[in-house]
C-alpha cells in the first residue's frame, strides 16, 4: 500500500470525529433551546407566541435539522468509505499472506533442486551402470576366449610350423660326405 492511503483514512476519520463533535455541540444547543423554551412558556402564563418569532424558530429548526441530516449522510457515507476501505486492507493482507506462504514454499522447493536432481540422476544412473557393468563382463569373458582361441591357434601353428614342408630327397646313402674343398 502507499503512504497517501492511511493519510487519506485518518484524515477522513478525523474529519467524522469532528462532524460527531459539531452534532453533538448542536444537539446540546437544541437541547437547551427546547428546555429554555419549555420554561419560557410554564412559566409565563400569559405568553402568546408571536407569529413571526414562532416561524422564525420553525425555520431555524428546519435549518437545523437539514444541517443534522446533511451530517447524518456525510457519517454514512465516511463509514461506508471506511468499511470498504477496510475490506479492501483485509484483502490485500490476506494476499499478501498467500504470496508470502507461495515464496517460502518456492524457496523451499528451489533449496532442494540439487538434492532432488542428484536423486533423479542416480535414479537414472543405475541402469545405465548395470549395462556397463553386464558389458564390462561380457567384454572379459570375449577377451577370455580370444586369448584361449589366439593360444590354441599359436599351439596349432607351431605343430604345423615344426613340420616345414622340405622336399624330400630319399634315404641318404652311407658313404663320405662329398666336400667342397678347402675353404
Amino acid at each position: 500500500m502507499s503512504n497517501p492511503e492511511p493519510t487519506n483514512v485518518n484524515s477522513l476519520r478525523s474529519e467524522i470525529n469532528h462532524l460527531k463533535d459539531e452534532l453533538q455541540t448542536r444537539d446540546q444547543l437544541v437541547q437547551q433551546l427546547s428546555q429554555e423554551l419549555f420554561r419560557l412558556v410554564k412559566g409565563n402564563t400569559q405568553f402568546m407566541p408571536q407569529p413571526d418569532v414562532s416561524d422564525r424558530h420553525k425555520a431555524e429548526m428546519r435549518m437545523l435539522r437539514e444541517q443534522l441530516q446533511e451530517v447524518e449522510q456525510q457519517v454514512t457515507f465516511y463509514q461506508q468509505q471506511i468499511t470498504s476501505r477496510d475490506q479492501e486492507i483485509h484483502q490485500l493482507r490476506h494476499s499478501v499472506q498467500e504470496l508470502s506462504d507461495r515464496s517460502r514454499m518456492l524457496e523451499h522447493a528451489l533449496q532442494e533442486m540439487p538434492t532432488i536432481y542428484r536423486r533423479k540422476f542416480e535414479e537414472r544412473m543405475v541402469p545405465i551402470k548395470d549395462k556397463i557393468e553386464r558389458i564390462q563382463r561380457e567384454n572379459r569373458q570375449l577377451h577370455v576366449e580370444l586369448q584361449s582361441v589366439s593360444y590354441r591357434l599359436a599351439v596349432k601353428t607351431r605343430r604345423t610350423t615344426n613340420k616345414v614342408d622340405l622336399p624330400a630327397f630319399g634315404k641318404p646313402t652311407p658313404g663320405p660326405i662329398p666336400s667342397f674343398g678347402t675353404v
